[in-house]
């Protein structure tokens, strides 16, 4: 067990003791996706300290091979992956040395890829969710929310298995009005529609993660339009993302009332009340 690991089965054996014999509470569960480089982790961390914020118990599973997902809920240190574990402990391997404590108290696990050249990540992804259902990870930890950051470049089964499983019930694609970050998008909108006549995840919006390219805000609600979706965020670009980042920490800590913070802000509580309206129909 690692340091960052420290007290946290006493935590969640207690917690579990708590609300044992209690009505289960909701659980929000969101899949962001968008392609490698659109700053979908740094969307998805800061949505998790945002949704903290709240008052709400977090989780954030990564499903990117380079494992960076959490990484500035970490003072901008890495955590070890999911399948590096399993790989050196194999069935020995506790739940809590598949997932460690950041700030604000998240839960964060980072599924980890094969070795560069070898292997198939999205096999990799799917092992690591399977390795946290053996372990009860969600009856234990009992979150309120869970956030999974998706590389969504390629949609394969592995990648869209937070959409395809049932993990997920709302999917928010991040882009820019960049044309491969659009391109990237309408795909990930198209693998979501695929699985939705199984009654499995629905896209709940676009975050559209402004580059300030010519007419960004009009490609992007074009691509809303032809996917039958609405903008659900438009975040400025900031330079006190890279400021935050530098010193290993998220934008939502270090700079909490700039203009990027309080659209995350906005974005958690659309979130969440969009999710609340539709289960109240």
């Amino acid at each position: 067990m690692t340091e960052r690991n420290i007290g946290l089965t006493e935590y969640w054996e207690k917690e579990a003791a708590r609300r044992a014999g209690t009505a289960r509470k909701i659980m929000y569960r969101f899949a962001i996706y968008g392609k490698g480089g659109i700053g979908k982790s740094t969307v998805t961390a800061a949505l998790a300290v945002a949704f903290a914020d709240m008052g709400l118990k977090v989780m954030q599973i990564g499903c990117d091979p380079k494992a960076d997902s959490t990484l500035y809920l970490h003072g901008g240190e890495r955590i070890e992956t999911m399948l590096n574990v399993l790989k050196e402990k194999r069935d020995a391997a506790e739940l809590e040395d598949l997932v460690h404590e950041g700030c604000r108290g998240i839960v964060c696990a980072e599924a980890g890829g094969p070795t560069p050249g070898l292997g198939c990540a999205g096999r990799g992804i799917a092992a690591a969710f399977e390795a946290l259902e053996e372990r009860d990870a969600f009856d234990i930890i009992q979150p309120d929310v869970v956030l999974y950051d998706v590389l969504g470049d390629v949609v394969c089964g592995g990648f869209a298995m937070p959409i395809r499983e049932g993990y997920a019930e709302k999917v928010y694609i991040v882009t820019s009005g960049e044309n491969m970050a659009i391109y990237a998008a309408a795909n990930i909108a198209m693998a979501v529609e695929n699985f939705k006549s199984r009654g499995y995840a629905e896209v709940g919006g676009i975050i559209l993660n402004r580059r300030n390219v010519p007419d960004e805000l009009q490609k992007v609600e074009t691509l809303a339009s032809d996917i039958g979706t609405a903008i659900a965020a438009d975040l400025p670009r900031d330079n006190s993302i890279a400021e935050a980042e530098m010193q290993g920490r998220s934008v939502m800590e270090v700079s909490p009332d700039c203009e990027y913070a309080k659209a995350v802000r906005k974005l958690a509580q659309r979130m969440i009340d969009d999710w609340d309206r539709e289960k109240s129909e």
